[in-house]
């Protein structure tokens, strides 16, 4: 069957318009249905199984598309994931939800899949009963981009003498994403994200061009660059916040790279930084080749913080951490984003904070979106977080203005639901 909502004002600029839900009982497709008309949608069509979906979807005029489709997994006839497995053969879907009320290591092997395995945009997946606050998470996700700019991201990667070029031109320029206390609010420091400021395609992310820079003669210089730029920006913070730390992404072929230590060291001291400002922040993985440890070491030993980031993502995360000389571990977002709803998530969390505190170093949690996952963090022990529900990244010349105009608002997180 299918149900268009009688007339209602546009949806909010940036949200999509037409949406298939695909739901087997009546109660909960209802449910998601109401919340959608709520958020003003266009169009919300429905349907009781996969089967009948593919129906509605053959249904509709030609040229028509869906923007989105939230389906169940256990459904009837048709499942959803044989759902999703269709819908790239024939069916024009732009972007994908999918909600379970079953086993939530489900919902987490979907989000496992990889993105060549879905036609349209995966957003995420919500455990059911779906909320409003969930769903217009996911839906932030999904906001419209410029056809240009869609176009743009489905483009190769840069080729290495673009690359070249746009270094030599210093289109390349660090954004600041805060990392911020949960004890108290305050900004504790910044992690460096890596951005190409394009003349046609706009502002790209590190997906256009760190995997054409990797394994090439241009990553150090690459890195060197983002290190020296940030280091510009510190030099202007720590006048008025002494104690607050820049964190910056090494590779791994920085780190194989014989000389690179001594060219970062002398960089940093060019810039009069003490190294207790600095965090080279670098991935299990790549620490698990020696030559990489050895790099961390001479590192740990002039003095620098050394993050190990996305811990527990990786194959052997507990002898990497004893063995290593980090002095903070960040959780990967994929543990901590929903965490206060999955009880898988939070089981990895705890145990991630409790090695944390076992091994002495710092903790970070990553891709913290919701209040309520700030406030389980907070709850389970954890020294920093980091994510949009915080800030998004952003130029190193509006953090001062960040910090104050953000002041109050993290103030009323660390206070908590209820205080006064």
């Amino acid at each position: 069957m299918s149900s268009v909502p009688q007339a209602a004002p546009p949806p909010p600029r940036g949200l999509l318009s037409s949406v298939l839900v695909v739901e087997d009982s009546a109660v909960q497709r209802q449910h998601v249905v109401d919340l959608l008309q709520s958020l003003q949608f266009a169009s919300v069509l429905e349907a009781s199984n996969g089967l009948e979906a593919l129906h509605v979807l053959d249904g509709l005029a030609a040229g028509l598309s869906i923007s989105l489709l939230i389906t169940d997994i256990d459904m009837p006839v048709m499942d959803g994931i044989e759902l999703i497995g269709q819908l790239g053969k024939r069916y024009r879907v732009d972007n994908l939800i999918v909600m379970s009320a079953r086993d939530p290591r489900l919902l987490e092997t979907v989000e496992s899949m990889d993105a060549a395995d879905f036609a349209p945009r995966l957003l995420g997946t919500l455990p059911k009963p779906v909320t409003l606050a969930g769903l217009q998470r996911l839906l932030e996700r999904a906001k419209f981009r410029p056809a240009d700019a869609a176009a743009a991201g489905a483009t190769p990667a840069a080729c290495l003498e673009d690359i070249r070029a746009a270094l030599d031109s210093g289109q390349f320029v660090p954004y600041f994403q805060p990392k911020v206390s949960l004890a108290t609010g305050q900004l504790k420091g910044v992690e460096a994200l890596a951005r190409w400021r394009h003349p046609d395609r706009g502002l790209l992310g590190p997906h256009h061009f760190i995997a054409r820079i990797e394994g090439s003669p241009l990553m150090a210089r690459f890195t060197l660059a983002m290190v020296e730029q940030s280091l510009k920006h510190l030099v202007q913070w720590l006048r008025s916040m002494p104690s607050l730390t820049l964190s910056v992404n090494l590779t791994a072929d920085d780190l194989a790279d014989q000389g690179f230590i001594e060219r970062l060291t002398e960089l940093v001291n060019r810039h009069g930084v003490a190294p207790s400002s600095l965090t080279w922040e670098v991935t299990e993985t790549m620490v698990l080749r020696s030559a990489a440890m050895l790099s961390l070491a001479r590192l740990g030993l002039k003095g620098y913080g050394l993050s190990m980031d996305d811990y527990g993502i990786g194959y052997s995360s507990m002898q990497t951490l004893s063995r290593s000389p980090f002095t903070e571990l960040k959780i990967d977002r994929v543990f901590v984003d929903g965490a206060s709803e999955r009880a898988n998530r939070r089981a990895i969390l705890i145990s991630s904070l409790d090695m944390g505190r076992r091994l002495g170093v710092a903790t970070v949690g990553e891709g913290v979106e919701t209040e309520a996952d700030w406030h389980l963090l907070r709850e389970l022990g954890c020294d920093t977080a980091q994510g949009y529900l915080i800030a998004k990244p952003m130029q190193g010349e509006e953090l001062l203005g960040w910090v104050r105009s953000s002041r109050a608002r993290l103030k009323a997180l660390v206070a908590g639901p209820g205080a006064a």
